[in-house]
């Protein structure tokens, strides 16, 4: 009977240390979300500021200039956009491996992931109400 108490206190044990290390993977892809979301903010108002002055002086964007501050952009924002895609992935994935163990391994809320996927709306959101 002893065995089987450390058997659960060392599985309960490594299921929290996932929990800890899913959490902090998940703040450092957060933080390099921000970070690049950050640089591509950037990018893009020194693009609006490159066009903003060349109209005012009654001109346009040189081509060397607008294809360096777009490419960088295009860049930041592509990066971004796969963190961020990176971060939905793992909410997903941490959502699945929590929902046979809250429900008691029961399929049930996983049905309900697949069909609000199946219909076309991302499964964080909920139907529109009827109200």
């Amino acid at each position: 009977m002893t065995m089987a108490l450390f058997d659960k206190l060392k599985e309960e044990l490594d299921r929290a240390g996932k929990a800890a290390q899913g959490a902090f993977d998940e703040g450092k892809i957060r933080l390099e979300a921000f970070r690049t979301r950050q640089l591509a903010d950037k990018a893009a108002q020194a693009l609006g500021y490159a066009v903003f002055r060349a109209k005012q002086s009654g001109g346009e964007v040189d081509a060397d200039t607008y294809s360096r501050l777009s490419a960088t952009l295009a860049t930041h924002d592509a990066e971004a956009a796969r963190y961020e895609g990176e971060l939905d992935r793992k909410r997903k994935e941490a959502a699945a491996d929590r929902a046979p163990a809250a429900s008691g391994g029961s399929a049930e809320p996983q049905a309900t992931t697949a069909s609000s996927a199946a219909d076309g709306a991302p499964a964080s959101e909920a139907p529109p109400s009827a109200s």
